[in-house]
């Protein structure tokens, strides 16, 4: 309901084509004419709604990974906000909940549980519960109600004040309530119900929902977190004849980047000179470093492994491929599915239909029941349709499932498209991938040694000697072939990468080649 009155406050503004809120991803997309309006119209039409937002920062302002931070220091402060609010009313609801349910449940201890003032102390312990940890819920319905509209937190607030009203005049006044009869007030078979666990609980437990909701929004923004971190914070960029480290934020298409041994490329472009390995598994999963001369085009985010080269920035900022995988994620956790879309749109009638419905159900009983039950059945009856019906599961399971679901395939290395995809997989008979890479564990290891005339411990004893100060993927199997078999390396005496071909290295005063068949030819030994 919250999500669908702001879509339609943003649709009904000026220049707006399209509006996308979802309140599990705290986002809203809005397609909108920048010359009929602007940011700040926008954020006027929602707090008009009896909202409020936060508009993103102008390009060019920082980077976005530290805007990343900034949200995700947000979330992580709203999640802990959400904690304290919910640790303080289920230590308050605990005792409320033993004083008017334990005679119950454990007949014994009713004698123990009977004493004069019971009430007055489970109003004490309630009233903080719903009018401090559960403030949230009032005044999210006193925005609402002062735009003529209402929410799940009217239900909540409506239907857990009006258990606590009737409670604290039943305590306060229980000559008022005479020949009703209900749950003790005050330690003798008082005449009168009152009902504070019932108002104490549903605070205490919607909280925890929100809770569970709070923290599923902090551990899903590591995923968009993980993928900003993969790019670099600054850039070697050569101007005014000199080379300047400056902020990635800084660097401008055709500008000269220079990059070296261990070091990640800052933005996606194309190779000027120079020659190196660089490692792409952050793009296409596979774990084999990619050799880069001239001409080629390099990926913002990737690794450079061996050697130093330089390239001209083709793309910066959103426009690299890195940033297009972060638009992909964020898009498919803001996106909605089918079902949703539906959930939405029953969501907006939904509430005033409940409440409406719980006026009459309340009406019913009230002279339905006997005359000694009439009001406490009514008021029951009354709080449990509000607070039974609110719409959390239909507003919020499913996006808050879309998001923690396309969060965890983003970590995963899977990116899924949008929210309908998500939802039709189901559907999904048969699975097509283009390389094994895709779905093998992402790192090469040493499977079988084919050693001709040497002991297959001794051969990988040499080799992964040689290796031990490579980058490579390749090397780095071997040595951990190695180490898997307790073999005791030797420091080579000497060692040198041959770019694009391999490594030689002088170990235990023997020259060892390890590389690809063009190393082997240039050598002139035969394989």
């Amino acid at each position: 309901a919250c999500a669908t009155r702001i879509e339609k406050a943003l649709r009904k503004s000026p220049g707006v084509t399209d509006a996308n809120v979802n309140f599990a991803t705290t986002r809203a997309t809005v397609q909108y004419d920048p010359g009929t309006t602007g940011l700040e119209e926008l954020r006027g039409a929602i707090r008009k709604a009896g909202y409020d937002a936060l508009l993103p920062e102008p390009a060019g302002s920082g980077s976005e990974a530290e805007g990343e931070d900034a949200e995700t220091t947000a979330r992580a402060a709203a999640y802990r906000q959400q904690k304290r609010n919910f640790l303080i009313a289920a230590l308050l609801t605990l005792p409320v909940v033993v004083l008017a349910m334990g005679g119950h449940l454990i007949p014994a201890l009713a004698p123990l549980l009977e004493f004069r003032g019971r009430g007055w102390l489970e109003l004490a312990l309630t009233t903080p519960v719903l009018f401090w940890a559960g403030r949230e819920f009032f005044t999210g319905a006193w925005k609402a109600a002062r735009h003529g509209a209402a929410d799940m937190n009217t239900l909540v607030a409506i239907g857990t004040f009006s258990a606590w009203a009737y409670s604290l005049v039943a305590t306060v006044a229980p000559e008022l309530f005479s020949g009703v009869t209900g749950a003790t007030a005050h330690g003798q078979h008082s005449p009168v119900g009152v009902y504070y666990e019932a108002a104490a609980a549903i605070i205490t437990l919607i909280l925890l929902g929100r809770l569970l909701e709070a923290r599923a929004r902090v551990k899903t923004s590591g995923a968009i977190r993980a993928l900003l971190g993969l790019q670099a914070r600054t850039a070697r960029v050569e101007r005014d004849g000199t080379e300047q480290d400056v902020p990635l934020e800084h660097v401008r298409r055709g500008d000269v980047v220079r990059v070296r041994p261990g070091e990640k490329i800052p933005v996606d472009g194309e190779v000027l000179d120079g020659s190196s390995a660089v490692d792409e598994s952050m793009l296409t999963g596979e774990p084999m470093p990619v050799q880069k001369s001239t001409g080629d085009k390099v990926i913002g985010g990737t690794m450079n492994k061996t050697g130093a080269f330089r390239f001209r920035a083709l793309k910066v900022g959103k426009d690299t491929v890195l940033h297009q995988i972060v638009r992909l994620v964020r898009e498919a956790q803001g996106s909605k599915a089918p079902i949703q879309q539906l959930a939405d749109k029953l969501a907006g009638y939904f509430v005033p239909v409940v409440i409406v419905i719980a006026i009459l159900a309340f009406v019913a009983w009230f002279f339905a029941a006997p005359a000694e039950q009439r009001l406490t059945m009514a008021l029951i009856t009354f709080v449990s349709v509000l607070i039974i019906a609110c719409p959390c599961a239909l507003g919020l399971a499913t996006p808050t499932a879309i998001m923690v679901g396309t969060g965890r395939g983003a970590q995963m290395g899977v990116l899924i498209k949008n929210a309908s995809a998500l939802e039709t997989a189901h559907r999904v008979t048969t699975v097509v991938l283009d390389k094994t890479g895709t779905i093998t564990r992402g790192e090469p290891q040493v499977t079988d040694i084919a050693a001709e005339g040497l002991d297959e411990n001794t051969l990988l004893r040499m080799a992964a000697s040689a290796e031990q100060h490579s980058e490579h993927a390749l090397g780095t199997a071997i040595v951990s072939a190695a180490r898997e078999r307790n073999i005791e390396l030797i420091t080579p005496g000497s060692f040198q990468a041959v770019a694009g071909h391999g490594i030689e290295a002088q170990v235990d005063g023997r020259t060892v080649l390890v590389g690809n068949v063009r190393l082997f030819k240039e050598r002139g030994i035969p394989l």
